[in-house]
């Protein structure tokens, strides 16, 4: 049986304003300050982020194997939070894809994308994940 994959995070408060996570040598900075920064992701951004590398990621994993030509990817992500209890309950998603494949073989990287995806499968699990491939015009 094949080993599970573990990932490690590890998140500090910097001060009132910020924080920052780590993994591996890799560092990003937190939107904690409870008025907001524009300098940063807060939570539900990065989550928004995550769904998208993940997405990204998918592709780039996939591609090879369905010899699909590609020039480039641009994810866009839309969530919807609800105030009482505080969550998000959707998002939206366009993947934006510049390439001369057909709109056949774009639907099948879609498929791909949405199968095999860790964190943009534990997001349907949670909530709403709906969105669209388009050709970049």
């Amino acid at each position: 049986m094949k080993p599970m994959l573990e990932y490690r995070v590890s998140a500090r408060r910097i001060d009132a304003h910020g924080s920052v996570a780590s993994t591996k040598e890799a560092e990003v900075i937190l939107d904690t300050d409870i008025n907001g920064r524009p300098d940063a992701f807060n939570p539900a951004e990065l989550f928004l982020a995550a769904i998208a590398a993940c997405m990204i990621k998918g592709i780039e994993r996939v591609t090879p194997m369905l010899k699909f030509n590609l020039r480039g990817v641009e994810v866009k992500l839309h969530g919807v939070r609800q105030d009482a209890p505080p969550k998000l309950i959707s998002v939206d998603y366009e993947l934006v894809v510049d390439t001369d494949e057909d709109d056949r073989r774009l639907e099948l990287l879609h498929l791909n994308v949405r199968k095999f995806g860790t964190i943009s499968n534990t997001a349907a699990a949670a909530l709403k994940l709906e969105g669209v491939i388009k050709r970049k015009t």
